[in-house]
């Protein structure tokens, strides 16, 4: 394991627990970091549904993503005190926005049948770019899968997951800004999150800024271990690229009519060899 210390942000991250040959997901606050993992099902050989879930609850780990309505899995989180943040993939957009019969099923099949089941957040579309041919029905669906829950009276936050690829300009972090050419799908998206008062979903990996650019960015730096700070900016001091990014996107956020918005980091990680 390596230890995640938040340190220099203005939003005043604790430290936290990373594991490395996975993805992590922090639900971030100006008290807290929450950790949870995400549960990918790529693979081969993989463990069947209910000993991931005893997985999850021998280390404590109350918070999980789902990329998609997995049955086999939901059904193994019945009852648990596991936190869940439940994907409505891509591939689906098209056909939840068609339709509030579409998403009312869908609701009913993945949320609603599984009352048991903690969602704490329904994850619509993951890094969707402005090329994608599903990419104007991402609003529409969030909208539709909102309605069903409301109609439902369930209280679940909807929101969807960007990738930092959204930046435009990213240093030094209060100079954050969003690409012109994702506006189009952020502007729309932004606005329902205002509306929704729900959080921003934010997949955010050190490792691709560090990679991409190791002249400019320590391995220290970018691992949270720079013993001082690195990058300041104004009354701010950063000692670790995580804090920076995210405070990158606030900033996009304000400039762009979510300054009071929360974000949700949904993914994060550094490979594992």
């Amino acid at each position: 394991m390596a230890k995640i210390q938040s340190l220099g942000s203005k939003h005043g991250f604790m430290a936290s627990t990373m594991l490395v040959f996975s993805l992590l997901m922090a639900i971030l606050s100006t008290t807290s970091a929450q950790i949870g993992v995400c549960y990918g099902m790529l693979g081969n050989n993989l463990p069947p549904r209910p000993a991931v879930i005893a997985l999850y609850n021998q280390y404590n780990i109350r918070r999980m993503r789902l990329y998609d309505p997995d049955q086999a899995a939901l059904q193994a989180l019945r009852g648990t005190n596991i936190e869940v943040m439940l994907g409505v993939p891509n591939t689906d957009l098209q056909r939840i926005a068609a339709s509030q019969d579409n998403a009312n099923a869908w609701v009913q099949n993945n949320v609603k049948n599984y009352a048991n089941v903690r969602s704490r957040y329904i994850a619509v579309g993951n890094e969707v770019k402005p090329s994608d041919s599903f990419a104007k029905f991402l609003v529409p669906a969030m909208q539709n899968i909102r309605n069903a829950l409301a109609a439902a009276g369930l209280g679940i936050k909807v929101s969807t997951a960007i990738d930092t690829g959204t930046l435009g300009e990213s240093f030094p972090p209060s100079k954050g800004s969003f690409k012109g050419e994702y506006m189009p799908i952020l502007n729309p998206v932004i606005r329902f999150l205002v509306n929704t008062q729900a959080p921003l979903l934010v997949n955010l990996y050190p490792y691709f800024s560090y990679i991409s650019n190791t002249k400019d960015i320590s391995l220290n730096y970018a691992l949270f271990k720079a013993p001082s700070p690195v990058v300041p900016d104004g009354s701010l001091q950063y000692r670790n690229l995580f804090d920076a990014i995210l405070d990158a996107v606030y900033a996009a956020l304000e400039k762009s009519g979510g300054g009071n918005l929360e974000i949700v980091v949904s993914e994060s990680g550094w490979p594992h060899p």
